[in-house]
């Protein structure tokens, strides 16, 4: 048995859902090598049996794991542990964010500061000539969309994929996949700056030449400096006057 009374939290004295028990145990034995990544589930009655719950709350047990990308239920061959990729167990932060607004979206911004001055110190370290070849082109994108100006979305399309890009050169899957889910929450307020402060792509343009430079000449400290330094222009807009955040629907944030 996994637990020997399911219906305590953990020693903590609370009680315990069944289907909670099934998650727990799982994942304890996921921790403890019982179970491995890509490897298949024991048959149903067996797992019921010892994890010391029921069906039902198993196969509930089982599909909460399903959606938080730990599980896959295959037709026909039954259900399997995924291969825990980093990119997919941290899908649900991106729904968290998502769902943040006022003041919680300035704490975000300054957590997505920490992990992208990071991200940049490390892609000056780790990037290879493709992937610096990659933030030229994203770079490139950007220019040529505020050339145009009467697109904001292709700017900033082009905006994310350069600090997508830096992030994945740091080398680090685990910081990539967490800048990445910062990006959706902030793509509608990019748009929104780009649109309603003078001269804000042209300070994103700049920035990111100088945090390109600074990755390109292999030098991790002046890419952190310049990617913190870039992003706290973004924290200020974000506060904007009062530290209330700028008046824009759907959430605050600025191109970045």
């Amino acid at each position: 048995m996994v637990d020997e009374d399911p219906a305590r939290d953990g020693g903590r004295g609370g009680p315990r859902s069944q289907t909670d028990v099934v998650v727990e145990g799982i994942k304890r034995m996921l921790a403890e090598g019982v179970l491995r990544p890509n490897q298949k589930l024991p048959v149903e009655a067996d797992l019921a049996r010892e994890l010391g719950v029921s069906r039902g709350p198993l196969r509930e047990g089982v599909r909460a794991l399903s959606l938080m990308g730990v599980l896959e239920s295959r037709q026909g061959a039954g259900t399997y542990v995924t291969a825990l990729d980093s990119s997919v167990l941290l899908t649900p932060m991106a729904f968290l964010v998502d769902l943040q607004q006022q003041p919680g979206a300035q704490a975000l911004h300054a957590v997505r500061r920490l992990l992208e001055t990071e991200a940049a110190g490390l892609a000056a370290l780790h990037a290879d000539e493709e992937q610096v070849a990659g933030l030229r082109a994203a770079l490139e994108d950007s220019t040529a969309a505020a050339r145009g100006a009467s697109d904001p979305h292709a700017f900033v399309e082009a905006d994310i994929r350069f600090h997508d890009l830096v992030a994945t050169a740091s080398g680090n899957p685990v910081l990539a996949s967490l800048v990445h889910a910062f990006a959706g929450r902030t793509a509608r307020a990019r748009v929104w700056r780009a649109i309603a402060e003078d001269g804000a792509l042209e300070r994103t343009l700049q920035e990111h030449r100088a945090i390109l430079r600074a990755v390109q000449e292999r030098d991790p400290d002046r890419a952190r400096l310049r990617m913190g330094h870039h992003l706290l222009a973004v924290e200020d807009f974000v506060a904007g006057p009062g530290g209330e955040g700028p008046d824009e629907p759907g959430g605050a944030g600025a191109p970045g």
